[in-house]
């Protein structure tokens, strides 16, 4: 049996909580946590229903209640591409793992679970941004780095 699992509802919090563990980590983060109220009537929701969002998580073997890792992603619609005909693709956002659990193979065990929901869904790519610490992880399993001139606007 998998320590992984789906995500559910009631996970909402926790996932929240590990998000923050990774936001924290990237450079120039904005900390603070005063936006997960504001987020967790909508997580919850997308736990609950959504066919196109993925979150798959360990329990901590040491706390329960609470959560060791998650990973969560998205599959979305482009139009089709050499490569991608029918314009699936995924997309990973959410990678962490508490602290304390860390080199213990939570996220890859999550990782290769989230491949396996995207291939199900018949995504034809996987896109992720990898932070200097993931990439042997995300390279492990097959990830290459792409010249990519991604830009961002927030509205």
């Amino acid at each position: 049996m998998s320590l992984v699992r789906r995500a559910a509802p009631e996970d909402a919090a926790e996932l929240l909580r590990l998000r923050q563990v990774m936001i924290d980590a990237l450079p120039g983060s904005d900390p603070g946590t005063d936006w997960h109220a504001e987020s967790l009537p909508t997580l919850r929701e997308r736990l609950a229903s959504d066919e196109d969002f993925g979150a798959f998580v360990v329990d901590h073997p040491e706390r329960p209640g609470t959560l060791a890792a998650l990973v969560v992603g998205t599959v979305d619609y482009r139009i089709g591409k050499a490569g991608n005909p029918r314009g699936k693709a995924g997309f990973v956002f959410s990678v962490a793992t508490d602290p304390d659990a860390r080199r213990r193979g939570y996220a890859r065990a999550c990782m290769e679970e989230l491949l396996q929901w995207f291939r199900e869904c018949g995504a034809g790519q996987v896109l992720l941004t990898a932070s200097p610490d993931a990439e042997p992880l995300y390279a492990s399993l097959g990830f290459t780095r792409k010249p990519d001139p991604m830009m961002g606007l927030m509205l």
